[in-house]
């Protein structure tokens, strides 16, 4: 084996008793609090006294807008640097960006197809 395996194998492993070390010595040398209520009643939004259970459903389309607003949103970080870029890209850059936006668009109008944007 070669020195420097030998070396990382040695680092990774004192790495790892060292971490096990400050894990245990936290749970031992820190505050011990389990009969303090206060701390583990659940407070949601100044609500003190949450109405529902833990369990409810929430419909997917929640789910879906959030996933739809993340991908769109995305396309505006590609688009900052070309604008600033757009006299040193050319004419190659305006078409791949015309071809970018053209192709966010088609996916528009699939999801608009497939009424993932209605709300029911």
């Amino acid at each position: 084996m070669s020195n420097e395996l030998v070396l990382a194998s040695i680092v990774f492993v004192l790495i790892g008793i060292i971490l096990v070390g400050v894990f245990f010595s936290t749970r031992k040398l820190g505050p011990q609090n389990k009969e303090d209520l206060a701390k583990n009643t659940v407070y949601e939004s100044g609500v003190s006294n949450p109405v529902g259970g833990t369990n409810l459903r929430f419909s997917i389309k929640f789910y879906l807008v959030a996933i739809l607003f993340v991908l769109f949103d995305v396309e505006i970080i590609f688009m900052f640097p070309w604008a600033v870029n757009i006299k040193e890209l050319g004419y190659l850059g305006l078409f791949e960006m015309f071809m970018f936006m053209g192709l966010l668009y088609a996916g528009l109008i699939y999801i608009y197809k497939k009424k993932a944007l209605s709300w029911d």
